[in-house]
């Protein structure tokens, strides 16, 4: 997936400060800090390479990752933009 720059990108994440980009390479990330159901919500866009989309088509599924040992609460959602 290619992060994607959204109209309503309002900040940008970068790496932790400890972290080791020699490990694992960590690219800023535009996002957009909103709300859901009241509650604050952080929203990143990314969109899907064309292999990445015949291969969902194919029936393929979406794999959310979280580097550490436990899952946030997370939610994914498609956007029309």
């Amino acid at each position: 997936m290619n992060k994607h720059q959204h109209h309503t990108n309002n900040a940008v994440l970068g790496a932790p400060k400890s972290w080791d980009q020699a490990q694992l390479p960590c690219d800023a990330l535009s996002i957009t800090r909103t709300e859901c159901d009241g509650i604050p919500a952080v929203v990143s866009y990314w969109k899907p390479s064309d292999n990445e989309l015949a291969i969902l088509a194919g029936g393929g599924l979406i794999a959310l990752w979280v580097i550490g040992s436990t899952m946030p609460p997370v939610m994914l959602a498609v956007d029309a933009q």
